[in-house]
């Protein structure tokens, strides 16, 4: 397949939108930006998504720091736009114009970087590098590879199960929704042993090779037959671009549901417990400078997260019929009325 006939720039239709690179002065730094389904247009200074800051903070931070998009800084944005089975394909395109850096979010996108280039640095965020066999160790990475992880990130879905379990008491059976990758790697087997000590019955509610409408739709339908008290949505990242979709389905068919991340339920899930992605784009643009500055990306440790967040929202619960307890909306982070 040719390249022209792959990616297109940015603001035109196609199946991988991508920011246009303009000519440049020779000292420019040029990182890619890589996200596994966030559109494009997302991934600016100018816009937050859902409310959340998360990119303009990125891009200030890098400000602050001496780098200044269109002035010694260029951008490329890059989206896989949830389509995991074409990740490869987009990582050895994104090398092939050699930037000085990449930026990969996801555990998909990471680790197709990881094999289509062993010189160019690479900033990742993962849940947990070495269980998903990115690295093989957190302190000391090695290779070209540092990035954000999760300290004990497989616990966050024993997490989530747990806050379910507390909303509802008489919770027996959960649903999960995910992917076939996702629940036969070692995060599936974290969410079944974490099902089982909360004395619940997992099931699995399995996706295709696609994160789109018609294959939420075709879940939904056949969750309708297992009739679970709940439903746990995994922290894929394809599933933020299609967040409005799942929302809809889970209120639709009246199940209280538990997200991965704070804008869920800010567009109407019903609860989430997460990382403090603000905090993460925060701290991205320090191990940037880092490496533009000259340190191997393999000396530098992951930065392990301590902040975490929960969020309610209390309009979805009555509209449920769910009484929230007391005790966890006055831990929750934000309650949305």
């Amino acid at each position: 397949m040719r390249r022209r006939d792959f990616i297109t720039a940015l603001g035109t239709a196609a199946t991988w939108p991508l920011a246009a690179r303009a000519q440049q002065p020779a000292k420019m730094k040029r990182i890619a930006f890589v996200h596994p389904s966030a559109k494009v247009s997302e991934i600016s200074s100018e816009i937050s998504v859902s409310g959340r800051p998360y990119y303009r903070v990125f891009f200030e931070e890098l400000s602050r720091l001496g780098y200044v998009e269109g002035q010694n800084l260029g951008v490329e944005r890059y989206s896989g736009e949830g389509r995991p089975e074409r990740y490869a394909e987009l990582a050895r395109d994104v090398v092939n114009t050699h930037p000085d850096l990449i930026l990969a979010v996801a555990a998909r996108l990471s680790l197709a970087f990881k094999m289509a280039t062993t010189t160019i640095p690479i900033v990742s965020l993962i849940n947990d590098p070495i269980v998903l066999g990115l690295v093989a160790s957190i302190a000391r990475p090695g290779g070209n590879i540092t990035g954000v992880t999760i300290s004990g990130g497989l616990e966050l879905i024993g997490k989530r199960m747990g806050l379910l379990v507390e909303a509802m008491p008489k919770l027996s059976t959960v649903s999960y929704l995910v992917s076939r990758p996702y629940w036969e790697d070692p995060r599936g087997v974290a969410a079944r042993e974490a099902a089982k000590q909360a004395g619940i019955s997992l099931k699995a509610a399995l996706l295709g090779n696609a994160f789109n409408e018609a294959e939420y739709q075709r879940v939904f339908r056949s969750m309708e037959q297992d009739r679970a008290d709940a439903l746990m949505v995994s922290d894929e990242n394809e599933h933020f671009a299609n967040r409005a979709t799942i929302i809809e389905l889970a209120a639709k068919g009246r199940i209280p549901t538990i997200y991965p991340f704070r804008d869920f339920v800010e567009v109407g899930g019903l609860m989430a417990y997460s990382i403090d992605l603000a905090d993460i784009y925060h701290r991205l643009p320090n191990l940037i400078d880092k490496i533009f500055k000259g340190v191997n990306p393999g000396d530098i440790p992951f930065y392990q997260p301590t902040k975490f967040e929960m969020s309610i929202n209390l309009k979805t619960a009555k509209a449920l019929g769910l009484e929230m307890p007391a005790m966890l909306l006055a831990r929750a982070d934000e309650v949305i009325e």
